[in-house]
């Protein structure tokens, strides 16, 4: 079974930096839109949209951008802190 997870963006170049990085991490990630992200996750073993969403953490720690995954109704929103 194949799941696909959604992932959306603030902006556009935070969609790219994004992907560039889930596409370093070995994802097939692709761009969907302006501000969209969809990666195809084989691995049924674990639930898709909190591996990514550990992987979006990571990734936005990695980079110190100033940004927040949250993940709702399965699809994980990257956006700037609510404070």
């Amino acid at each position: 079974m194949k799941d696909t997870v959604h992932v959306e963006a603030a902006r556009t170049p935070d969609r790219d930096r994004l992907l560039e990085q889930l596409r370093a991490a070995g994802l097939d990630a692709r761009p969907v839109d302006d501000v969209s992200i969809e990666v195809p996750w084989r691995d049924e073993s674990v639930d898709a949209s909190d591996e990514l969403l550990a992987r979006a953490e990571s990734v936005i720690v990695g980079l110190g951008a100033p940004f927040v995954p949250i993940k709702h109704e399965g699809v994980i929103y990257i956006r700037p802190p609510l404070s």
